[in-house]
């Protein structure tokens, strides 16, 4: 299959370059494609006439978003319909993805696709927003939510992500606070990556839920993090109302893989187990940079704010 990745270089950019290496991939960058420029897009993916478009371009800075409203749409809602439209009229496949935010109701049991959305901030409605415009306009798609999403980025290099965020705050030997009212369910994207590579071999086009399974709190994932990982550390857990964030986030917002399991494609592993292989493949693979101050990393997932340092 000819395949275009937009935001090639990114965590799940760079999981899905390698799971699907087999397959004629051109892979695009934010350098390459700019996606809010409707007509440059159209003007690129006519040219390049592939099978599928797998679209990983978002504005996902959660709280930025509640000031840059207008630029989160255009980016998470406009530039997505644009893709919509030339995808319908080309023939393509179009592979999108959401996220676990779309949900905001007070509940206790992971969401099925088919379960009411109720977003909570102006990211989560504008990414909500997309979907509607993929399911509408695009009849051959797959639309994806997932949720904490971690891995490396290009080259194997340690990316943005809550783990890296983790381990940074114990190389600086300061305590840690997390909050431990928010449960979810970290997601290994070389995990989601291969799951994305079978599902896109059919033409089971639709809705989708993407994660591992099982669920935690973010103050569980970090106790995991420093445990498989073997770090001691001071770490306390701590309630969202301590922190002041201009978005709201959803305080359950664990996902039910349904839709995979009907197609017989839901394998993927306890979030456990892949953290504990995401963290032996770090050692093993990865250079670890010199220390940086963890004020430059951030979480599309878990943004900063949600993460108190003394």
């Amino acid at each position: 299959m000819k395949i275009l990745i937009i935001g090639a270089d990114g965590q799940l950019g760079s999981a899905l370059v390698k799971v699907l290496g087999n397959e004629e991939l051109i892979p695009l960058t934010w350098e390459d494609i700019e996606i809010c420029n409707f007509d440059q897009t159209r003007d690129i993916i006519c040219k390049k006439t592939p099978e599928i478009v797998i679209n990983l371009a978002a504005f996902h800075q959660v709280d930025l978003c509640e000031d840059e409203a207008e630029k989160a749409f255009a980016t998470n809602v406009f530039a997505v319909r644009n893709l919509a439209q030339i995808c319908r009229d080309l023939g393509i496949t179009l592979v999108h993805f959401s996220t676990d935010f779309v949900f905001g109701r007070d509940c206790s049991t992971p969401y099925r696709e088919d379960d009411l959305p109720n977003p909570l901030s102006v990211y989560a409605a504008s990414k909500l927003a997309g979907e509607y415009f993929v399911k509408n306009i695009c009849q051959k798609h797959f639309l994806i939510r997932t949720c904490g999403l971690y891995g490396t980025g290009k080259s194997s290099k340690p990316h943005k992500n809550f783990v890296e965020i983790m381990l940074k705050l114990a190389a600086d030997m300061k305590p840690i606070k997390v909050v431990n009212d928010q449960v979810l369910t970290p997601t290994y994207t070389k995990d989601l990556a291969l799951a994305v590579a079978h599902l896109i071999k059919t033409n089971h086009y639709g809705l989708y839920h993407i994660t591992n399974n099982g669920s935690c709190s973010w103050y569980e994932f970090a106790m995991a993090i420093f445990e498989l990982a073997q770090i001691p550390v001071d770490l306390s857990p701590v309630t969202s109302s301590e922190f002041k964030t201009k978005a709201k986030r959803p305080a359950y917002s664990v996902l039910d893989n349904y839709n995979l399991r009907k197609v017989g494609l839901d394998d993927l592993r306890d979030w456990r187990e892949a953290l504990r292989d995401y963290l032996q493949a770090r050692t093993q693979q990865i250079s670890i940079p010199p220390l940086l101050h963890p004020s430059l990393f951030t979480s599309s997932l878990l943004p900063e704010s949600n993460i108190k340092r003394d």
